[in-house]
């Protein structure tokens, strides 16, 4: 006979979810950590365009851990990001959960007290709400066991949670938010305004007005009504999921979301119980039965036990914060990311705006001055270029180029003018960041940000020119300047950046000008 803590009350019939969140899970933090391995350095590592020092300097521990609290330098956010690629490749082959519960539980907490460091301390770079939500998701991964096991079927509710959560938090701050929603036209310009378009969006952008309409009348029922859905009997919750499923599907055709829609995707895989998705198939798929499935430990019902409660008490502010008329779009309540709230696009904007980062070798700007544009591996730039497609890989710095777009100029955005300073000095880290570099050799003299207004082309210009997209130009962003430029140096100082010293070939007279006006 079986001891009395053989038995959970959670049932067994959620083999295939956990299987369905496990390998997604991996496979988001595959990509999540490669990103971290190539990019983090030059963004917020040491010398990046945020250095690691003002998180250091910012924050307490208490309220941001972060392992690069401690070992704060490039060889250790280098040897984090890899070891998390490997430990998400172990996981993702399924291989933790044959050496039994202790290692998947040791590897599983290990990918998130890793991930959780990079998000706590990557600054701007970080702040987007899939960041926090992979963290959740991680956290309640722990708790899923291994494959030999009994699914816990209390934890598969708690994804169920957060995805309610994401879904239902987006919908209110939708219908809340800019009135576009409410009129049904937000779809009218989402597709040419959003982050970072990709080779389907001036498709989705030029169907007709109808569809759009159609459109967001969708997006108001998956975001507002289907989540209720999820907690229904399991046909039900199945078919919710199918329907979340499908709406995000649809987001990662039409666009770039980094990682948001596939993780969404993979946390609707706990909507699917083991007997409708062995009905719903045409092939029989061998599940086993739970009495052919261990029982969970005593001790790791004992933790599942405190996970339910831990999140029940956590869950307070963020539902506090869905149900409030000032709803936030996105936040963390608490340093671990355990419990948090999300919303997105809960205003749409009607212009497209880019900035385009242009250099030069001449020693003196003046009206003849030839620039060469820089490019970058997402955001628009060339109108003859098709947006192309990288998620659910994040290019964080195209990201945060588009925000910094909306401005006029980029007071709310230092890290620009660090990255400015970094192309003058042909900065190896910075170069790394982008698509083209037009001074492979030696760095430019001065750099110039330029501020565009963008447009789809039309059936009839694109047949005729060959371009995908029209742009105007509205000012100047930002510069020109140069290393020479004192009062640029001194701006960078005031930031306590290190001021790198410009670069010139042997015997090359220096330029005199301690600031240059443009006369284009």
């Amino acid at each position: 006979m079986s001891p009395w803590y053989a038995w959970t009350p959670w049932g067994g019939e959620f083999y295939v979810a956990r299987l369905l969140l496990q390998r997604g899970l991996a496979l988001t933090y595959l990509v999540a950590f490669l990103v971290a391995a190539r990019q983090f350095r030059p963004l917020a590592g040491e010398d990046g365009l945020l250095p690691l020092r003002q998180y250091v300097e910012r924050y307490e521990f208490r309220q941001k851990p972060s392992i690069f609290y401690v070992l704060d330098s490039d060889r250790a956010l280098a040897a984090g990001a890899w070891l998390g690629v490997a430990l998400a490749a172990l996981a993702l082959l399924g291989i933790p959960g044959r050496f039994g519960t202790p290692a998947y539980v040791l590897v599983w907490t290990a990918m998130w007290a890793l991930y959780l460091s990079f998000v706590n301390a990557g600054q701007t770079f970080y702040g987007f709400g899939w960041e926090s939500m992979l963290c959740e998701a991680g956290f309640l991964a722990i708790f899923l066991g291994a494959p030999d096991l009994i699914a816990p079927a209390v934890v598969v509710y708690l994804f169920r949670w957060v995805e309610f959560r994401n879904m239902l938090g987006a919908g209110l701050i939708k219908i809340r938010g800019d009135d576009c929603w409410r009129e049904l036209t937000c779809m009218d310009y989402h597709y040419e305004t959003q982050p970072m378009p990709n080779p389907l969006s001036w498709v989705a952008h030029r169907l007709p007005d109808r569809f759009h309409r159609l459109e967001v009348l969708c997006n108001h029922v998956v975001e507002l009504a289907v989540p209720f859905l999820y907690f229904g009997p399991p046909r039900v919750a199945a078919a919710a999921g199918a329907l979340t499923v499908a709406f995000h599907g649809w987001l990662m055709l039409t666009g770039n979301f980094a990682f948001l829609s596939f993780l969404s995707v993979v946390l609707a895989g706990s909507l699917f119980a083991d007997a409708v998705v062995a009905g719903a198939l045409p092939v029989s798929v061998s599940v086993p039965a739970p009495d052919a499935l261990a029982p969970l430990p005593l001790w790791y019902q004992v933790a599942i036990a405190g996970l339910v409660v831990l999140v029940a008490a956590l869950s307070y502010y963020p539902v506090k914060n869905m149900i409030s008329s000032t709803q936030a779009m996105k936040r963390a309540f608490d340093p671990l990311n355990l419990v948090n709230t999300y919303g997105a696009f809960g205003s749409i904007t009607r212009t497209r705006y880019e900035v385009v980062v242009q250099g030069t070798d001449d020693a003196v700007v003046t009206g003849d001055t030839e620039w060469e544009t820089y490019e970058f591996p997402g955001k628009p730039t060339d109108p003859e270029r098709l947006p192309p497609q990288w998620a659910p890989y994040h290019l964080r710095l195209d990201w945060q180029l588009w925000f910094a777009a909306m401005a006029p100029s980029p007071a709310r955005h230092p890290w620009f003018v660090h990255l400015v300073a970094k192309l003058l000095a042909g900065d190896d880290s910075a170069r790394s960041l982008l698509r083209a570099d037009p001074f492979p050799d030696d760095p430019p003299r001065h750099v110039r940000a330029l501020r565009y207004r963008y447009e789809f082309t039309t059936f009839d210009e694109l047949r005729e020119t060959g371009r995908w997209w029209t742009r105007e130009r509205v000012g100047t962003y930002y510069g020109p300047v140069s290393l020479d430029d004192s009062r640029f140096r001194l701006a960078l100082q005031r930031r306590g950046w290190e001021v790198p010293e410009p670069k010139r070939a042997e015997g090359e007279e220096r330029d005199a000008v301690a600031r240059t006006a443009e006369t284009e």
